[in-house]
């Protein structure tokens, strides 16, 4: 890479080392690559003032929107614009790789706990690895690339069907310009797709589109509509685009032309994709929207070829399987006592029987043994025990498996943060609020530990003196107070056949 830097070792060996987010991951990727141009590093408390007053950095360069990095306060108090021996800051991948240097220039409070920093960035080492590296150009590496005169620039965060396909087309020829694609892979897409599904499907309709460049830009969704729309009228400028056909809600940016395409339909006479209003009501058909390809994808349904292409359909069902072939966590949560293990125990066993996949019990006592030995039951402790065993539940569930946890898990963020690592992983995610009243796991109390508790020889009792959170986004909640074992384990079947994670089968032995 052109921005290649080695910094000396003895710096390296003693900055600081720290991960940034994935949004700011990718961020620092658009730095370093110039397709930010020309804002070199994450902004200074100069740069966002000068930016929020007046839409232009400190040094008075036009720019939109804010591009910043928050670090721990403690890590930033151990930064030092002023002495070069401390002003430098190693950033990190997921996997904890040095990726860039951060010459801190600026810092300063944010929040309680949190600081921003700013400072030029300068990557470390080659920068040369995850999938499809050969797409990942730079714009300086682009532009030479692409003819002179107008380009087509198409940010394809979603795959291409027919009718996208059609509005692409369109556009090329009213603009008699060259197409340039631009894949996200900064985060996972629509619909959970993961970067490298993305870019599989993109190509899969490659031979359906006019004559076009593709490539590969770092970009991910910022909360901000307005923000990430500006943002990507400035990428889409640095790699050379001059018109931007928009995908959605855009606004113009960067001095570019975004086109606002008509709403297409299919017409029924001859097959053709037309403007909706130019087809007679009895022959249009509507574009699917995505949860309707969600669902067809899903219960593996095929997707129909008057819409997508086969070679993308193809692609689609690869990333996404139906969801009996799909790899799931099955997360019981409930109070000590109130049979989420015997039901876990029980699931376990019914889909052993029917042996379409893996399938994995995580027990919260096995789990407190074997993985989380060491830890207590403060509220730290117990979220990262929640976490591991979501961790654990998700790499099952990567490959395909079944992972069955039960934890008391009591604090809602740990559950939803073991819900967004299965989803995160492909796979899908069943709560079950085991919700059977305190006074009567009270009373079963098989390992005494209310007793001791109420007799003040135990502290941190979920349900005594530490809290448990009703979960309010539970996909199912049974009682073992009104139901036996059986019948609990039987809604909890029945509520993954419905669901189609669990293909129903009838009892043959």
């Amino acid at each position: 890479m052109s921005n290649s830097w080695v910094l000396p070792d003895e710096v390296l060996r003693d900055a600081p080392a720290y991960t940034p987010r994935p949004g700011e991951l990718a961020d620092l990727e658009l730095l370093l690559i110039g397709a930010y141009a020309p804002l070199a590093g994450f902004m200074t408390r100069a740069d966002l003032v000068s930016v929020s007053r007046r839409g232009r950095l400190a040094d008075g360069s036009p720019w939109p929107v804010p591009v910043t990095l928050q670090v721990p306060t403690a890590l930033a108090q151990g930064l030092d614009p002023r002495d070069e021996a401390r002003r430098t800051l190693v950033l990190t991948d997921g996997e904890g790789a040095p990726v860039a240097a951060l010459e801190v220039a600026d810092a300063w409070q944010v929040r309680d706990g949190v600081a921003g920093v700013g400072g030029t960035v300068r990557r470390l080492g080659d920068g040369g690895h995850g999938p499809f590296q050969r797409l990942r150009r730079t714009p300086e590496e682009v532009r030479p690339l692409l003819p002179s005169g107008r380009v087509l620039g198409v940010i394809a965060d979603r795959p291409l069907h027919r009718p996208q396909l059609a509005q692409i087309a369109h556009a090329v020829r009213t603009l008699g310009a060259h197409l340039l694609v631009m894949i996200p892979v900064g985060e996972d897409g629509l619909g959970g797709l993961p970067p490298e599904a993305l870019v599989r499907s993109v190509f899969a309709a490659r031979d359906r589109m006019p004559p076009a460049t593709l490539v590969a830009v770092p970009l991910s969704r910022r909360r901000d509509e307005i923000s990430d729309a500006l943002l990507r009228a400035r990428v889409s400028a640095a790699y050379g685009v001059t018109h931007l056909l928009s995908t959605g809600e855009m606004l113009s940016g960067a001095g570019l032309r975004v086109l606002v395409p008509r709403e297409l339909a299919y017409d029924n006479r001859d097959g053709q994709w037309r403007w909706r209003e130019d087809i007679p009501p009895r022959n249009r058909r509507l574009a699917l929207n995505q949860p309707e390809i969600d669902d067809l994808l899903d219960r593996g349904f095929p997707l129909p070829e008057w819409h997508t292409p086969p070679a993308v359909a193809k692609e689609l069902v690869r990333a996404r399987p139906p969801r009996r072939h799909r790899g799931l966590v099955v997360f019981l949560t409930g109070l000590s006592g109130s049979g989420k293990s015997t039901i876990a125990r029980g699931l376990a066993d019914v889909l052993r029987e029917q042996g379409d996949r893996s399938i994995t019990l995580l027990d919260g006592d096995v789990v407190r043994r074997e993985l989380s030995a060491g830890l207590g039951f403060s509220k730290a402790d117990r979220d990262l025990n929640v976490r591991r065993i979501g961790w654990v539940a998700a790499e099952i569930a990567r490959h395909h498996g079944v992972g069955i946890c039960c934890p008391i898990a009591p604090y809602a963020q740990a559950r939803a943060t073991a819900r967004e690592m299965a989803l995160a992983a492909g796979a899908g995610f069943v709560l079950v609020h085991v919700a059977t009243p305190l006074e009567v796991c009270e009373q079963r109390d098989r390992k005494g530990l209310y007793a001791r508790a109420r007799a003040g020889l135990l502290t941190g009792m979920t349900g005594i003196d530490d809290p448990y959170e009703v979960p309010t986004d539970a996909d199912l909640v049974v009682d073992t107070s009104e139901l036996t074992v059986d019948e609990a384990v039987e809604a909890v079947l029945h509520h993954l056949n419905e669901t189609g994670w669990v293909e129903p089968r009838l009892q043959s032995f």
